[in-house]
């Protein structure tokens, strides 16, 4: 019996090209009496070849002190439709498995309650808390260093790399680092640094930031994996196989993690009590970059103290939870002291933390332990991607930790953001992200750091908001140009609202009028 194109497709061991309700017994598709193929609708279906290969958006175009432009970055990215659509999913999914671990656990309200309540305690008397974390890990033979901000922390490191003569460090994966800006100033000073988390690694080959607090490289398909790859590893181009690829970048990695002369750790928790420091990571990576050289560095910012050990298994049971509706990560490391033979130094970073926890209005934020559940479930950052804000912080989170940073580069940032709060009903901590979110608006208003055509217009808008008559009027006048004006007068570059929806069907009255006419105004309501 002759076998089928698909059938011979199946023994070579690759795919199929047509859904098997489209197939046909044999390889000629539908035939005529007479033998003949036929060629209107009732015709098989010929095989089709695959989409061509899109290439990954880029991210937000950074300019110096000029505002970060979000939607243009955000526009690119939509127009990506593979991309946006897996990053959408992917994500999304992310949320749903929180969701289903959340209502696994009956307390779990009660440890958000408890987290967020001891994150708080620890603020009100951080100094206090720092002094007893340096007393205690002091005593436990560790170095303890104080930065004030990112150049402070990176000299210091330096310092520490030169006196052991370092060249090569391998680390973790570390957000303060990426605030810092510490890879590119130790490339300044010749020291090779190596990221071992592999999503960390693949963003560091491809000369791009994270885009995501826990899973760096979430925006990329395989396929760009396999590209990068290919151009930095010499792997195969064509094979974008997950197993291939992770296998290659761990044949290429481990030579020079076991060839590293110093290895840096952040931190995910930090306890007071007894001066030790907690990470947690799902490839064990951390624990490669403290353990295999002699001499490990941690970078722990301020924020990420809780006074006791018992407090820990709070944290523990919200954060993977929250971040990728797994249990527990696969490892939860503890860190006392330096191993026999070797040093372990801790540099504790400011880096504008204490002022911000003096600002009345936005002090909650550093609660935050760095989950990312705020960013799988917004809605904006899932059609944007993380790179498109541009800034070390994404998502909601980044809207209300970026400004603090730098106030015009990224006083756009919080406008990306519909405000509909499902980022502080997922918050471990409760941190009420969303009306940060607001409040950053109202201030960079106030201190006139958001555009001038949007200023303009908002303060039109309060003027119009702010008069019943005049607002009427205009609702009135505007309802009624939208009916007789052509679709080019309203739809084009100057609204940007039309850019991404269709301007809806003016209504037949206004609110105002049907209750007039319903409930013959104020007295026939009385």
């Amino acid at each position: 019996m002759k076998e089928s194109h698909e059938q011979r497709r199946a023994k070579d061991g690759l795919p199929a090209l047509l859904h098997e309700a489209l197939g046909t017994p044999d390889d000629g598709g539908a035939k005529s009496g007479s033998g003949e193929r036929l060629t209107h609708g009732e015709a098989t279906s010929r095989p089709l070849q695959p989409p061509p290969p899109e290439r990954q958006p880029r991210g937000a175009k950074v300019h110096h002190r000029r505002p970060v432009d979000h939607n243009e970055a955000a526009q690119r990215f939509i127009d990506a439709p593979r991309h946006e659509k897996m990053h959408d999913e992917r994500l999304w999914d992310l949320r749903q498995k929180r969701d289903r671990q959340m209502h696994g656990i009956p307390e779990w309200e009660t440890l958000r309650e408890l987290a967020s309540s001891i994150k708080q305690h620890t603020l009100a008397h951080l100094g206090d808390h720092l002094e007893r974390f340096e007393a205690q890990a002091s005593a436990n033979g560790i170095h303890v260093h104080w930065a004030q901000d990112g150049a402070e922390h990176n000299r210091i490191v330096h310092g520490i790399l030169s006196d052991h003569g370092a060249r090569r460090l391998i680390k973790s994966k570390s957000m303060l680092t990426e605030e810092t800006g510490f890879r590119h100033y130790m490339q300044g000073v010749g020291i090779e640094v190596i990221e071992t988390d592999l999503g960390e690694r693949i963003q560091q080959l491809d000369d791009e930031a994270p885009s995501h607090i826990v899973v760096p490289a979430v925006h990329k398909l395989r396929s760009d994996v396999a590209e990068v790859f290919a151009r930095t590893l010499g792997t195969d181009p064509n094979n974008d196989d997950v197993h291939y690829l992770a296998e290659q970048q761990r044949e290429k990695t481990r030579p020079l993690i076991l060839g590293a002369d110093a290895g840096m750790t952040g931190a995910n928790f930090a306890v007071a009590e007894t001066g030790t420091f907690v990470v947690c990571t799902n490839e064990g990576n951390a624990d490669l970059s403290a353990n295999v050289p002699p001499l490990h560095i941690a970078s722990i910012g301020i924020e990420k103290l809780i006074p006791r050990i018992a407090d820990l298994g709070v944290f523990i049971r919200l954060l993977s939870r929250s971040a990728l509706g797994s249990p527990i990560t696969q490892y939860t490391s503890h860190f006392r002291g330096p191993r026999h033979g070797g040093e372990m130094h801790v540099v504790l970073v400011d880096n504008g933390r204490s002022a911000r926890l003096g600002e009345v209005d936005f002090w909650e934020s550093l609660k935050c332990i760095r989950c990312g559940a705020c960013m799988n479930t917004c809605p904006v950052y899932r059609r944007s991607g993380g790179l498109s804000y541009g800034a070390t912080y994404s998502g909601p989170i980044g809207l209300i930790l970026d400004p603090t940073f730098d106030r015009r580069r990224y006083s756009s940032l919080p406008f990306a953001s519909t405000l509909n709060g499902s980022c502080t009903n997922v918050c471990p901590v409760k941190i009420d992200i969303h009306k940060q979110i607001f409040a950053w608006r109202k201030a960079l208003a106030e201190t006139h750091d958001i555009g001038l055509g949007k200023q303009a217009l908002m303060k039109a808008a309060g003027a119009v908001l702010s008069h019943p008559k005049l607002y009427r009027a205009a609702i009135a006048t505007a309802d009624g140009a939208l009916k007789v004006l052509p679709d080019f007068a309203v739809t084009n570059r100057l609204n940007t609202w039309t850019q991404g929806r269709d301007m809806p069907e003016p209504p037949r009255e206004t609110f105002h009028q049907w209750y007039e006419r319903t409930h013959g105004g104020e007295e026939g309501a009385q």
